[in-house]
């Protein structure tokens, strides 16, 4: 019911938009070097054809690779070993106002010459803490009793997204500052959309491809029917 309301008041909103919002004419800059839809993915074309933004595509599209299970997979983990959902969404609130601050914090480092290095020096403690997530999952059965989860438990796991905060902002901090400044100003909005939409994409298809091989990478064994594979769907049902 949630998710359906703001969907509807996501397209209601912008069709309002799209239907009642008439562009100034007048306060198109006079130096824009595209006119029409046409144009910029011409240039959109242009611009991915430059051997050093296929080269920083390529970076972007496979550097996520690493800690894509970790990331996408966790989580619900953590669920199926037994932790409370409601308990995993209440220790989202402490990363609410580390998030507001990381910009801030990384920003100082991400704005000189080089600002991917701070992305860089980021990802190895980012594989790392895919370790660490790992540890959790197997750890959690463990310390499970009938009561639930002990708190040290708990503090162990907002201390370890806390950390993963901080890896995972230092990337993604360090890549818009980087996107920010190589941009070209003439095109700047068509230059930074490309970028950051192809920074996305290196994000999301490692995660789906992640999710998608949950199940046929899972070990599971058929109790009660020895000799039996529990592999497939069908298998598991049966």
């Amino acid at each position: 019911d949630f998710l359906f309301f703001w969907g509807a008041v996501f397209l209601v909103t912008t069709t309002l938009v799209a239907f009642l919002k008439k562009e100034n004419q007048e306060l198109i800059p006079a130096r824009e070097e595209t006119k029409g839809i046409t144009d910029t993915y011409k240039l959109l074309f242009s611009i991915i054809k430059m051997p050093a933004v296929l080269t920083f595509c390529l970076l972007i599209l496979t550097s996520k690779v690493g800690f894509s299970a970790a990331d996408a997979v966790t989580g619900l983990k953590l669920v199926e070993e037994g932790v409370p959902k409601e308990h995993l969404a209440l220790l989202a609130v402490p990363m609410v106002p580390l998030q507001i601050i990381l910009p801030l914090v990384i920003s100082k480092y991400t704005a000189g010459p080089q600002p991917l290095n701070t992305f860089y020096k980021a990802m190895p403690f980012r594989l790392l803490l895919g370790l660490e997530f790992a540890f959790l999952v197997w750890w959690a059965p463990k310390v499970k009793h009938e009561g639930g989860f002990p708190v040290y438990y708990y503090a162990v796991v907002v201390l370890s997204y806390a950390l993963h905060q901080i890896t995972l902002y230092s990337m993604y901090v360090a890549i818009m500052a980087f996107n920010a400044k190589v941009s070209d100003p003439l095109i700047g909005g068509t230059y930074m959309t490309l970028l950051n939409t192809v920074s996305n994409l290196g994000g999301n298809w490692p995660s789906t491809v992640a999710l998608w091989l949950v199940d046929p990478l899972t070990v599971k064994e058929c109790a009660g029917a020895q000799g039996h594979s529990c592999a497939t769907a069908a298998a598991t049902e049966v």
